[in-house]
């Protein structure tokens, strides 16, 4: 006994051997790959930014309005659902668009209830700083670690990355947009809405998703020309309240 503890003590004026210098390479290992994940993660959604930036600008938003909401909403689902729904509506189609962003971002308190206990330290400029990069991708690199540390250096590196990258980006593609002069000759003026839908496609694997989906693009189409501009897509999301209230579809299995 006296052995093993005396072999995990350091040695004097040198470093932790043992179970403590083990411990202490794990938990360097598991940092190490959450950082790693997160510059990867972090830099292919920040090259989205590009798309982004150009579809503002087609849907009528100027190049310094495209970088302010990147730099406030900071939160590529709501971004590109507004500019979908300005590009379909113009700015008569303002409110419609900024509840449907607000639906979407609805998912990020979920996220920030989870992050909580994680990411809950310092003091207030530290506790805005989290809640202003709780992202899908930032929240997801953090869940994946098995380590509270390595959980809290994947969620601060892939949001500041992203936040960096993302904003770069979005001016980028703000700039490549402007100078195409008339986007509906290139074909941009859809291109918000071919973006927001490539968004969507991934998630669809669940028939009840796809219900969904069918059924709101349904309700949608036929409510497009009896009100303005924007409200059918709020009247579409009232398909994916009944489906979640009354768990239609949801026994059903995929083949």
């Amino acid at each position: 006994m006296a052995e093993q503890a005396t072999s995990s003590m350091p040695e004097p004026g040198g470093a932790p051997s043992g179970p403590d210098a083990v411990a202490g390479a794990d938990a360097a290992a598991l940092r190490k790959a959450a950082i790693r994940d997160s510059f990867a993660v972090g830099i292919a959604t920040a090259a989205y930014g590009i798309s982004f930036g150009a579809l503002s600008v087609a849907a009528g938003l100027d190049i310094w309005q495209t970088c302010f909401l990147s730099l406030v909403m900071f939160t590529g689902g709501s971004q590109y659902a507004l500019v979908g729904v300005l590009a379909g509506g113009g700015t008569a189609a303002g409110g419609s668009a900024i509840a449907t962003a607000a639906m979407l971002g609805i998912r990020n308190v979920v996220y920030g209830m989870r992050m909580k206990p994680i990411v809950d330290r310092g003091g207030l400029v530290r506790r805005v700083a989290a809640a202003w990069i709780t992202i899908d991708e930032s929240t997801a690199v953090a869940l994946a670690r098995s380590d509270d540390r390595a959980a809290r250096t994947g969620f601060w590196v892939t949001g500041i990355v992203i936040f960096i990258g993302w904003n770069v980006t979005t001016l980028a593609g703000a700039l490549i947009g402007d100078a195409l002069g008339d986007t509906r000759a290139w074909g941009l003026d859809a291109a918000a809405a071919a973006a927001f839908l490539g968004l969507l496609w991934p998630r669809l694997k669940r028939f009840q998703a796809g219900a969904v989906a069918v059924g709101a693009a349904l309700v949608a189409t036929v409510a497009t020309p009896l009100v303005m501009p924007g409200l059918p897509v709020l009247i579409a999301a009232l398909v994916a309240v009944l489906v979640g209230w009354f768990d239609l579809f949801g026994r059903r299995r995929d083949t």
